[in-house]
């Protein structure tokens, strides 16, 4: 990885953490007469290292995986948009089906199997229109191989694993050929793809053999190549020899 890019990686941490302790400062400090029964079974420390915690994790896994995402796909040779807008001229077959395929899903009484739901959905293929409009988070294209990646946080609820089933599910009643993607960009049960186990995605998505569902290392060989996962975590430690000084003196 070319030491330029390298360095933004860099400044997006820093400015993650930066910010989280501006916001976590600002919250204590409004909020801190508001809870007497935590001051009083809880040190100060602990309560603020909390509040740091929650704001760190939220921000974290919105806008700066994005941005680090963009510029890992983009130094690996991909053309990469963060927040693609795609307008979708659908069969309304296909589009009620998706609606179908989702609730069974949703309602458990469908198990996700990625491979038949597409296979379901090819068969929608003529009679009235409807446009749709689909957001991914990030878009990439390699040659002519696009690629359409949902980006959650590691635990997300069920809605927002289902919206991002649904926008999949479109693109490719749009057009086979798109790749399309939900990626987690860790995995907060263990090293090995089995290991996950959040409910909630598993009820949209077989986490442990769809081909659509990336996670952790997976997802960062996939946008820097084979051994970049190895890389970027390298980076993230050179990058918390200093944030960690910044954190003794929060």
């Amino acid at each position: 990885m070319i030491e330029e890019d390298k360095i933004k990686i860099k400044k997006i941490l820093t400015d993650c953490v930066a910010g989280a302790i501006s916001r976590t400062t600002k919250k204590i400090a409004e909020q801190k007469s508001h809870k007497p029964f935590h001051m009083a079974l809880l040190t100060e420390d602990i309560v603020k290292v909390s509040s740091f915690e929650r704001s760190f994790s939220t921000s974290f896994g919105q806008g700066p995986i994005e941005k680090i995402s963009e510029l890992v796909a983009k130094q690996n040779g991909f053309e990469a948009t963060r927040q693609k807008e795609t307008l979708l001229n659908l069969y309304k077959g296909a589009v009620d089906e998706v609606e179908r395929i989702c609730s069974a899903l949703r309602s458990g009484n469908q198990k996700p199997n990625w491979t038949k739901e597409i296979q379901t959905l090819a068969a929608f293929n003529k009679g009235d229109t409807v446009v749709r409009r689909v957001i991914s988070d990030l878009w990439l294209k390699k040659g002519e191989t696009e690629y359409f990646i949902s980006i959650k946080t590691v635990t997300p609820n069920l809605d927002q694993s289902e919206i991002a089933k649904k926008d999949m599910l479109l693109l490719k009643a749009e057009n086979s050929s798109f790749n399309t993607f939900f990626a987690l960009y860790y995995n907060p049960h263990g090293l090995k793809r089995e290991d996950y186990n959040h409910s909630f995605p598993m009820k949209m998505y077989d986490m442990h053999k769809d081909e659509c569902v990336l996670i952790g290392k997976d997802y960062w060989d996939f946008l820097g190549g084979e051994g970049f996962y190895e890389i970027l975590l390298q980076i993230f430690a050179e990058v918390g020899e200093e944030t960690k000084q910044t954190l003794l003196g929060f």
